[in-house]
């Protein structure tokens, strides 16, 4: 038998409220875990299933539209974080596009310090690798430098530190003791690198290509990268330094030239680990202060 308008109405009023009672359904799933939602999506940075974003958006609840507005914000933060990766590996893909296929950054730490070696650190990474966050190690706070540091040095395809001693850096200057320990981490790299990426520099003895690049650790991901390693390898050697001469808050100030570590030297003397062509030090020794040739 034929359905007739009748029929037809009231299979419309019966969808409709199917309809109002599915939504019913969804508005309150929603509610019921807007919380859940905040900490998956937001605090862990989960990316938003299509299907809850439309349910979302359908609640009228000022709770889901400010979960929607953070959402939103977070995704803005993250498109302009892949920009500002995107333009930092600019140079490892031009590289790249040559054929090379492991390119290495390397970059030094601890050259104004008054005590501890100036330390480099070389990395190769895998082409595809990327890592939100990654930026010169001076504008980071130390935990964010060793999380990034533990995942670099984890997907690295390798990496390896370089460093040279006060007592180089007394004999041989701080500029030449840089590019030494420079020249150590790339040489403790296995594999070898095919490309060195190097911060505003060139090393004359190793004999790689090499592209240097002004402001290098903020410029380029790779430096970046070997920045953050070398940094944190050489803030834990320090902390380490301090528990074998205390007094001198090497922990606190990694040995720069501080005040506090300028009047411990006063008051203290001069340590094993203390550059002494460096001439806050020879004044705690009482030695006229020295000018070096750097280069």
């Amino acid at each position: 038998m034929a359905r007739g308008p009748r029929s037809r109405v009231a299979g419309r009023i019966e969808s409709d409220s199917w309809q109002r009672a599915r939504s019913s359904d969804s508005f309150a799933r929603v509610r019921d875990t807007l919380s859940e939602l905040r900490k998956r999506y937001i605090e862990e940075g989960r990316p938003l299933p299509a299907e809850i974003e439309i349910e979302l958006r359908a609640d009228p609840r000022a709770g889901a539209r400010a979960l929607l507005e953070s959402i939103e914000r977070r995704r803005k933060k993250n498109r302009a974080e892949g920009q500002r990766l995107r333009h930092m590996l600019r140079y490892e893909r031009a590289i790249y596009a040559t054929g090379v296929t492991r390119i290495a950054g390397v970059d030094e730490v601890g050259m104004s310090p008054l005590a501890g070696p100036v330390v480099s650190a070389a990395v190769i990474l895998p082409r595809s690798f990327r890592l939100a966050g990654v930026d010169d190690s001076k504008k980071l706070d130390a935990d964010t430098r060793s999380r990034l540091a533990a995942a670099i040095r984890r997907e690295a395809i390798c990496f390896a530190i370089g460093s040279a001693t006060p007592e180089e850096i007394d004999r041989i200057n701080i500029y030449r003791a840089g590019l030494l320990s420079m020249r150590r981490a790339i040489e403790g790299l296995d594999p070898a690198p095919e490309h060195v990426l190097i911060d505003a520099r060139r090393l004359d003895e190793v004999e790689l290509p090499q592209t240097p690049i002004i402001h290098g650790d903020a410029e380029s991901f790779t430096i970046a990268a070997a920045s953050l390693v070398a940094k944190v390898y050489r803030d834990a050697l320090m902390v380490e330094l301090d528990r074998t001469y205390p007094g001198y808050w090497l922990a606190k100030h990694k040995g720069y030239p501080v005040r506090e570590h300028q009047d411990a030297l006063m008051e203290m003397g001069v340590t094993p680990i203390h550059r002494r062509s460096f001439a806050p030090v020879r004044r705690a020794l009482k030695i006229d202060p020295e000018q070096m040739d750097l280069f």
